[in-house]
């Protein structure tokens, strides 16, 4: 066999090894026959003509059997790449099966709730018209509540002025105007109480002079109740009359709370606030005559000084704000709406 000088660089097998490092640039040493980078068809077509030279050379059948099945190989290896490149894996498909259609949502019903019964507060003023007067109704008008004013008969002619807010009074809306007697009494309630006769002709001059549109009173000086079945008397000895007046067909309303003032220096003595606070306190003990109905005494000359004048325009505010109050009218106190020719008898 013939030698291979691998050392002469003009030997056949360098001149190989310098032909493929030229061509492919891709080995760094073809005797250990190590694949780095490139096409693999370099590297067979390297082998096959380093085959056939081995060929020549050796001469061998099984040599050139070898030979042959790489050319072979060499021819096909290119279309067998082509469809090995070109296979595409099939494209699967996930198919969802539709959504049913959503089934038409109910109506959502809002139970309504029950409405909240409010309590009721009535607010009186007593004794007018008087200096003060003027005073609670621009307040009460501007601040667009319901009040009532209890009249005395004689302060209605006492002067001018007064007979004009008696006229105002009439004709405001949100007012109630009921008898408060005559003569308040002249101040001398003990003797005024024993006649019983002349309490309820004292009344009937009122009614005569003002026609009152109600038969609801308030009797001078005493805290009684005469409104159907219910019946109060805060002092004994008045009970004859109160009750003279009850036949007469009057409707007699007292108080359930009271907001006092001097009778010298003629100021509240208390806040407004602090009669909201005592409004509070009394629904929260069931402390009326009547239950859930409140009804407040004030008094008109206690609203002549601009201090006291605030003081009623703040309880009004604070008032409204509660939510579990309604200010309403006597007259829409229960059991006093019956009609005035009903209930006032007048002798012969």
């Amino acid at each position: 066999m013939q030698r291979r000088d691998f050392a002469n660089p003009f030997s056949r097998t360098r001149k190989k090894n310098r032909w493929f490092e030229k061509n492919a640039g891709l080995y760094k040493n073809i005797n250990q026959k190590k694949l780095h980078k490139g096409p693999p068809a370099v590297y067979i077509q390297y082998k096959f003509q380093l085959v056939m030279e081995s060929s020549d050379d050796d001469g061998d059948a099984h040599t050139a059997a070898f030979t042959r099945m790489l050319f072979v190989l060499v021819l096909l290896f290119p279309a067998l790449q082509k469809k090995t490149t070109d296979f595409k894996p099939p494209v699967i498909r996930t198919v969802f099966a539709e959504k049913p259609p959503a089934l038409p949502t109910p109506p959502v019903v809002q139970k309504k709730k029950a409405p909240v019964k409010k309590k009721k507060v009535y607010i009186t003023f007593d004794d007018g018209p008087n200096k003060g007067t003027k005073n609670v109704y621009h307040i009460v008008r501007d601040e667009q509540v319901p009040v009532t004013f209890f009249i005395v008969g004689e302060h209605v002619f006492a002067s001018v002025g007064q007979s004009r807010m008696w006229d105002s009074l009439k004709m405001a809306e949100q007012i109630a105007i009921c008898n408060h007697s005559y003569t308040h009494a002249n101040g001398r309630y003990e003797k005024f109480y024993n006649d019983p006769e002349a309490v309820v002709d004292d009344f009937r001059r009122a009614q005569d002079s003002l026609q009152f549109d109600n038969a609801i009173i308030r009797t001078p000086g005493r805290n009684i109740w005469r409104i159907d079945s219910l019946k109060f008397t805060d002092i004994r000895k008045s009970t004859a009359a109160a009750d003279s007046l009850q036949k007469a067909g009057f409707v007699i309303m007292g108080w359930d709370l009271e907001w006092h003032f001097d009778h010298k220096t003629m100021r509240v003595t208390s806040t407004g606030a602090k009669m909201v606070e005592s409004i509070d306190s009394i629904f929260r003990t069931n402390r009326t005559r009547s239950p859930g109905h409140l009804v407040l005494l004030a008094h008109d000359q206690a609203y002549v000084q601009s201090g006291d004048s605030l003081e009623l325009r703040q309880f009004l505010q604070l008032l409204k704000q509660k939510d579990e109050y309604e200010v309403c009218l006597a007259t829409a106190y229960p059991g006093v709406s019956r009609p005035l020719a009903d209930s006032v008898v007048v002798p012969q």
